[in-house]
């Protein structure tokens, strides 16, 4: 199997995997048929894919803020689009979006896939800092 087709059907399982978290979690997204779920997070990734240059050129000047708009949009979209999927408002798809985002960053950083990554290393320990002098018993010390 070709390693990019290898890679969207990760996405695209992925995908289907945080759209079924929000749909137990937002009111206002739901399906008919598990076709018809899968068939609007393919649509979905499609989109994702075809307009994630913009999204990431865009939500650098928005602090990310235009992404989950963005995202919210597509996803109220996609509802339309495919018949036995459903986003009743675009509240839903805003909020659908943000769980999707969430879910999708965490399960990726667990497979791996489409290089968010998290790398623990162990350092040694900082040394020790000195430990104080102590004076004859005098007092402060000044220099000259």
């Amino acid at each position: 199997m070709p390693s990019r087709l290898k890679e969207f059907l990760k996405r695209w399982v992925i995908t289907t995997a945080a759209v079924l978290v929000a749909l137990y979690i937002v009111r206002g997204i739901s399906y008919e048929t598990i076709g018809g779920l899968l068939v609007a997070t393919f649509i979905l990734g499609i989109l994702n894919t075809l307009f994630r240059p913009l999204k990431i050129f865009l939500g650098i000047f928005t602090l990310g803020i235009f992404t989950l708009v963005f995202n919210a949009l597509l996803l109220y979209w996609v509802g339309s689009l495919v018949r036995s999927f459903h986003v009743d408002s675009f509240k839903a798809a805003f909020w659908g979006a943000l769980i999707i985002s969430i879910v999708s960053f965490i399960l990726n950083i667990i497979t791996g896939t489409g290089g968010s990554q998290i790398k623990v290393r162990k350092q040694a320990p900082p040394p020790a800092p000195p430990p104080p002098r102590h004076d004859d018993g005098g007092g402060p010390v000044i220099d000259v």
